[in-house]
């Protein structure tokens, strides 16, 4: 995402005037301007939000805007990417629809589920409001999908009390009772957000970034200058829950990998549609003092690594060519980036797509995801009965394979054997759960409550 360009005044905030709006914004900056209808009375929609994808229905069935384009709230998406604050338990969660099943896959710092005990590979059971209302999972997915278990965890607010029966690792179940509240987001944990990996007599860095927000850029200088007075060159960055974010932190977390690039390199191209072509930029590398060099870097992705994430991966495709490599399985294909429409007024802040993302060889065509443009890549499951940053991880061992020169089986092919899993669900292919009508937080961070 990138900074909004002066808003025009905006009359009043009747939905009539809102939707109006928006509709405006939309012919003006869009990027797929072909794709929007000639007319479209708004009349027949409830809201803001219905009226916008309406209006991107076309592009959307082409693949190239899938709900991308959004409205949401100026105060809290402000709040969010230059704070990482939220309202919610402080987990990450995804789902085995088949079985029916939901796990936190990921516990942030300083939130109400990690005090209460529930970190990666916590398996809920069951949720109430109260301890006589709770219903099992299955059940809830049986009446309504993935959206049932969403909408009974509830939408952030502060104060908001859940019942959830859980099952932990070794088999044990008990019950919890959480609270949502306000919290920061740390983008870089402080459990396994930057460390050191001894493989086979050689270390390796590790960088998970769990969201591209402003707070995350002292953290990642201060990470990466640590790997690069250890002098290391073999990088794992662990993007598999990243939904994006702030282009300028993707934009320093490439020049912190990049010291070995020059100021003439190109890291990406931004392009707008052709009336709002003097919008257009080339961002060229800028090395920081704290950059690496690296000889290898293993990407970890997933479906849920989108946008930004998928931006700094594709700038090191020209560079690194099979030195480069996708970990996990394909990515989400988000080549398009946002700018925000405010309509302060109404608190209402439109977001936009309007510009296509391409790296130094004008590759940018990756709406199905980077996997088919990576000259390397090695399949690997989420193991979420280890921690994130592991080595016995799978997804973080297919990784230390790819830098260590050790074979792997490529994403498309036969698939990670679950026979080197821990428990018979570790190698089932999990979605991150996500509501229809996500927050700001569980758009930049998928599967976030």
């Amino acid at each position: 995402m990138v900074p909004a360009p002066t808003p025009r005044p905006v009359a009043g905030c009747s939905l009539g005037e809102r939707q109006s709006w928006a509709a405006n914004e939309l012919r003006e900056w869009y990027l797929f301007p072909e794709t929007l209808p000639g007319a479209l009375s708004p009349s027949g929609y409830a809201s803001v939000s219905d009226y916008v994808d309406a209006l991107t229905a076309t592009a959307r069935s082409q693949n190239r805007d899938r709900y991308f384009t959004y409205v949401t709230s100026i105060a809290e998406e402000t709040a969010y990417y230059e704070q990482g604050s939220s309202a919610g338990y402080g987990f990450r969660l995804s789902y085995d629809s088949g079985a029916a099943r939901v796990f936190v896959i990921e516990a942030f710092e300083n939130a109400p589920a990690i005090e209460a005990g529930l970190d990666r590979g916590t398996e809920i059971l069951a949720i109430g409001t109260q301890a006589s209302n709770v219903r099992a999972v299955a059940s809830l997915y049986g009446s309504g999908g993935g959206q049932a278990v969403s909408d009974a965890l509830g939408a952030g607010q502060a104060g908001a009390v859940r019942v959830l029966r859980v099952r932990a690792l070794d088999g044990a179940e008990r019950t919890v009772t959480l609270t949502q509240r306000d919290f920061s987001l740390d983008p870089v944990s402080s459990r396994y957000g930057v460390k050191i990996i001894e493989d086979g007599g050689q270390r390796v860095g590790y960088i998970n970034l769990r969201t591209f927000i402003s707070t995350a850029d002292q953290q990642l200088r201060d990470g990466v200058g640590r790997l690069r007075a250890q002098g290391i060159t073999n990088i794992i960055v662990d993007f598999r829950y990243n939904g994006g974010g702030l282009v300028s932190t993707a934009k320093l977390l490439g020049d912190l990998l990049g010291g070995n690039r020059q100021t003439s390199e190109v890291f990406s191209y931004v392009a707008f549609r052709p009336e709002k072509a003097t919008q257009n930029r080339t961002e060229f590398f800028a090395p920081q003092p704290q950059s690496v060099s690296p000889t290898r870097i293993a990407f970890i992705g997933t479906a849920g690594t989108a946008s930004a994430s998928e931006q700094v991966i594709n700038a090191m495709i020209p560079y690194l060519h099979s030195n480069a490599a996708l970990i996990g399985t394909n990515t989400y294909g988000k080549p398009v980036g946002q700018i925000a429409r405010d309509n302060a007024a109404c608190d209402d802040r439109l977001r936009i797509v309007a510009f296509a993302s391409q790296n130094a060889a004008r590759q940018g065509d990756y709406y199905n995801g980077l996997a088919p443009f990576m000259e390397a890549t090695c399949r690997a499951n989420d193991d979420i009965t280890y921690p994130l940053g592991d080595p016995r991880e799978e997804s973080v061992r297919q990784a230390l394979n790819y830098l260590a020169g050790r074979s792997c089986t490529p994403i498309g092919g036969a698939g990670a054997s679950a026979s080197v899993a821990r428990v018979r669900d570790v190698a089932v292919k999990r979605d991150l759960l996500t509501p229809a009508r996500p927050s700001t937080f569980q758009r930049e961070t998928p599967g976030a409550f």
